[in-house]
Order: structure tokens, then sequence, then C-alpha cells
């Protein structure tokens, strides 16, 4: 950055300078992802383990029957290292009127909060892209995913459709039904909605209206206080209609901070250029699919 391309900046009668001073909306992500900081690793992994099977009758004088636990998946995650920065000439710094020039490093700030942002809701933006798949194989939200002990399950709606309140007493029940890797049932219990901000008035009205919503009687609504968590609006979700419940069966989206971000500058002592620069490193994504149920919209 010289001062050839800056010249509002070395004049006088600017009234504004705007474009820098945006607000930003709170720390999204950590509300929907485990959150976690690692050291001293290139990568981890998460291992899937199987129980055993139902309890077969045992005939007299027969010998009981012998099952096996089955060691299933395995999700890898790699650490990647982000980096950005910029360079100003010592002259455009020196001349810069309006002392913008060296408000920019905060900027650095904002870029990152983007990237980390839309990088962890990328997760659920690709939800239904078999393009990105798990460690079994399926994307996140699949109608098939693989059990360990043989057959499969799903975590999205059998026929998709938009956020009302059919849709999400057909995504409870479904949750309702989760079964472990060799088929036995669990309580998986459904914890908060997860939308888009086209949805998040449908949300509040399918969670708070003391009546059934969307109909013309006053049958009491029973999707009130169903969710300990409420509902989250994450703005950097992509498909205005897409939707998710968040159960609380663990280990589900997860996001891992190898180093946290990180802001330097340094001088280029014959060119008399200042160098700012920031770089943190992540891994981000999802290891138990039964975290998570979810409809792409209709």
């Amino acid at each position: 950055m010289q001062t050839v391309n800056f010249g509002a900046l070395l004049e006088p009668g600017l009234h504004t300078i705007w474009g820098l001073e945006y607000k930003q909306w709170p720390e999204e992500f950590s509300q929907i992802f485990d959150v976690e900081s690692i050291s001293g690793r290139n990568f981890i992994e998460d291992q899937s383990l199987t129980g055993f099977g139902t309890v077969p009758v045992k005939d007299q004088y027969k010998g009981i029957d012998y099952d096996t636990a089955y060691q299933g998946y395995t999700k890898r995650y790699t650490f990647v290292v982000y980096g950005l920065g910029f360079k100003v000439s010592r002259e455009l710094f020196e001349d810069d009127m309006y002392r913008k020039i060296a408000t920019l490093p905060k900027a650095l700030n904002r870029s990152v909060k983007h990237t980390v942002e839309q990088d962890a809701m990328n997760v659920l933006n690709r939800a239904y892209n078999n393009a990105y798949v798990g460690a079994d194989g399926k994307e996140l939200c699949a109608s098939d995913h693989p059990l360990e002990g043989g057959g499969t399950f799903s975590n999205r709606l059998d026929v998709s459709a938009d956020l009302d309140i059919t849709s999400f007493e057909q995504a409870l029940i479904d949750i309702g039904g989760y079964v472990d890797g060799r088929g036995l049932k669990i309580a998986a219990k459904p914890k908060r909605l997860i939308v888009h901000p086209n949805d998040a008035w449908q949300a509040e009205k399918i969670l708070k209206s003391a009546q059934t919503p969307g109909t013309a009687n006053n049958d009491y609504n029973p999707a009130v206080n169903v969710l300990p968590s409420g509902y989250v609006v994450m703005h950097w979700l992509t498909d205005g209609d897409a939707w998710f419940v968040q159960t609380d069966v663990p280990n589900g989206l997860k996001f891992f901070w190898r180093r946290s971000p990180e802001f330097g500058k340094d001088n280029d002592f014959d060119a008399e250029v200042a160098k700012f620069k920031t770089t943190y490193r992540i891994d981000v994504g999802w290891t138990e699919p039964r975290n998570i149920h979810g409809s792409p919209g209709a």
C-alpha cells in the first residue's frame, strides 16, 4: 500500500471516511460447536466403538452365545494454518492526515473472526453435500448412515420440508428413534434449533406461541419449552430455508484451536515498509452424526 493508491487520505477536506466502523455479530459458532484447544499434535483422531446386540434366549444345556464389539469409524482432524497480512509504505503512514491507516490492523481481526465463523458454519452448509463426508463415508445429514453392526440410520427428514410446526414435530419423532451402532435404541434428546436469519421469526413462533402456531384453533402448543437451549440464529448459514435440530448426543460438531490468532508486525529496513500479519491454526468438522438432525428445506 503506497501513497499513489490512497490520495484521498493525503489531502484535507474529507468529512467522513467510512467502511471500517461496522459492528460485528457476537461470536456464534461456539454456541453449537464443542471448542477445544489442542497442543503438541499435527492431527488428532476420534474412534467409534460399539457395544453388543440384544440378548438371546439361552436354552437349557446349551452354551451361552458370545458377541463381539466393533471398532468402527475413525475421524481425523488435521490442523491447517491460516494467514493474512498487509504492507504499508512509510510515506503513506506518515502522510495519512486522518490516521486511518494506523487502524487497519483492526481490520485483520475482523477478517479472522469472519473466516472462523464461515469455516465453522460450512460444516452445516455442506451437511447435504456428498462431496463432504465424515468418518462413515456419508455427508453429515444423510438417510443412510451405516451402522457398525449392519444396517443404517437417518438423521434427516424423509421428505425435505421448510421449518413449520409439522416438520419440527417430525424431526423430534425421528430423533426419538435414533439407535446406536448395534441398532439398540438410545435416549437422544433434542437440545436446540439452528436456523438461518430467514427462519428466526418462524422459530420464535414455533417455540414460544402459547397455542399451536399456524392454525385457527386454541390447542396447547407442545413445542413450548421442548428445547432446553431454545433456538439460535446463525448468520453464516448460506441456505435460507435449511434448518437443524441439535441433540444432546456428545461428540458432534467440533472446533479445534491448534494455535489461537496471533497478530504481529515488522519492518523492512531497506524499503522502509511496515508489515502487519495474523496467523492461526484450526480444524473444524463433525464426528457423531446423531448430534444433528436436519432438513435442507422444501
